[in-house]
């Protein structure tokens, strides 16, 4: 199976307006292109790419906010749950966060936590369930 790799609305408008020279170069000159339909599929183009940037801007400001509130809870008692490695049954485990870190390849915000029997733990920001005040 071929894999389908998303192209960004930059490349979409290039595909487009070279396909567009192409239809404007065989075109019927007794029956033309309409020009208002050629303007609204730039238009659209326009916002596609506009709405584009917004997202990859929205990405960077979400990082960066999960990034301090990782920072915030080093010295916090965290509660969150672990899988039983013998049972397989979920624990509710307790600790401190020993520090923070950014992993680059899954791009995320990491916890260290430690708990009391002095075992750590690495875990994301969705799996802490409680913070508390030490």
């Amino acid at each position: 199976m071929a894999s389908i790799e998303a192209s960004s609305a930059s490349q979409i408008q290039m595909d487009y307006m070279k396909l567009l020279i192409s239809q404007l170069q065989n075109q019927n000159p007794l029956e033309p292109m309409d020009n208002n339909q050629m303007a609204s599929q730039l238009a659209q183009f326009s916002q596609l790419s506009q709405l584009e940037g917004m997202n990859s801007s929205f990405a960077d400001v979400l990082n960066t906010t999960n990034r301090n509130y990782a920072n915030s809870l080093i010295d916090k008692k965290v509660t969150f749950y672990m899988e039983n490695q013998t049972s397989g049954e979920l624990e509710m485990k307790t600790g401190n966060v020993e520090s923070a870190f950014y992993d680059v390849e899954s791009q995320e915000s990491l916890l260290c936590v430690k708990d009391s029997d002095g075992q750590e733990f690495t875990l994301g920001l969705g799996g802490i369930v409680l913070v508390e005040n030490q």
